[in-house]
């Protein structure tokens, strides 16, 4: 599943084509790629026609277009949950169509003319909706690339990413030093953190010399946040290389491919000495995926650190 930095990638790729960009018309090709919009393609086809996009929001791995009214605010917002394997493209107006193209946007930009957004997702987990924006109960940016106080309503229980800047450092850790899990589910919950998927949190952990199933109420102030820094320069590093590649699933707006995955040091591994004290990497079940990990340098440690 794609996560912040492919998230990212993709926001940052579409934002000058979107911006004061007119949709000028949509095409639904399947519908199941409009699951979480609440009504019929019909529905979806009439609010969007002549509506004006504002910029590229994210928050996490969530992204959204916000769509201004009539007096120039912006009250809605085309949500877009790329799920699995889901992309959006960017595209000129006579390319063709592929065949995994669930929803295609026809827009107008003032400088850069006509455009085309294909919205392709081969295994259908993805989605485009439209959403109400509601105020954010911090009163700060709803996400990155946006100003704007507000986040849709069904972004609303997601919580802020590392990166963003009104991430509340002492209130995270105070949060997850409350909780009574291990750090990787921590980790992966959107509600207290998010943005980091099964990759940055195994890259995440190696680098931090954190078990992968370390109890929380064990993992210490100190530890915790050395662990905080490590999400961040990992995230940050995938960012500068276009987010984590291995198939031609995950790929930014112009289908390009990002370089984190020859970067990796845990995920995908395996059988391989660890770079920092030459043990294995080993990989294990974890929620129905794989968590890797050093078993000599990342070791599960039964107390909290006094510091």
């Amino acid at each position: 599943m794609p996560e912040l930095p492919e998230v990212e990638v993709v926001r940052h790729g579409l934002a000058p084509a979107v911006s004061g960009a007119t949709i000028e018309a949509i095409e639904v090709y399947d519908e199941r790629s409009l699951r979480r919009h609440p009504g019929p393609a019909e529905d979806f086809i009439e609010r969007l026609t002549g509506a004006r996009l504002d910029s590229a929001v994210r928050r996490g791995k969530f992204l959204w277009l916000p769509l201004l009214d009539a007096a120039g605010e912006p009250a809605e917002a085309l949500v877009v949950h790329l799920g699995m394997s889901g992309q959006v493209l960017l595209r000129q107006r006579g390319a063709e169509d592929g065949p995994l193209t669930r929803i295609r946007l026809d827009i107008a930009h003032p400088e850069h003319g006509p455009l085309r957004l294909n919205f392709v997702d081969q295994r259908i987990f993805g989605s485009m909706a439209i959403d109400a924006l509601l105020p954010t109960p911090d009163g700060a940016a709803g996400g990155y690339g946006s100003a704007q106080p507000s986040i849709p309503s069904q972004v609303a229980h997601i919580a802020r990413d590392p990166l963003d800047a009104a991430f509340d450092d002492r209130l995270f850790l105070r949060r997850l030093a409350a909780r009574r899990t291990t750090i990787k589910r921590a980790l992966l919950d959107q509600t207290l953190v998010s943005g980091i998927g099964n990759i940055y949190a195994d890259e995440a952990l190696w680098a931090a010399r954190v078990h992968y199933d370390q109890p929380t109420e064990h993992l210490g102030p100190r530890r915790a946040r050395t662990l905080l820094a490590e999400v961040r320069t990992v995230l940050r590093r995938a960012l500068e290389e276009g987010g984590t590649s291995f198939d031609a699933q995950y790929v930014n707006v112009n289908g390009a491919s990002g370089y984190f995955s020859h970067s990796l040091r845990a995920y995908g591994q395996q059988g391989r000495p660890c770079e920092r004290c030459g043990g294995l990497i080993v990989r294990v079940q974890f929620m129905n995926r794989g968590s890797h990990y050093c078993p000599r340098c990342q070791r599960v440690r039964s107390r909290a650190s006094l510091n």
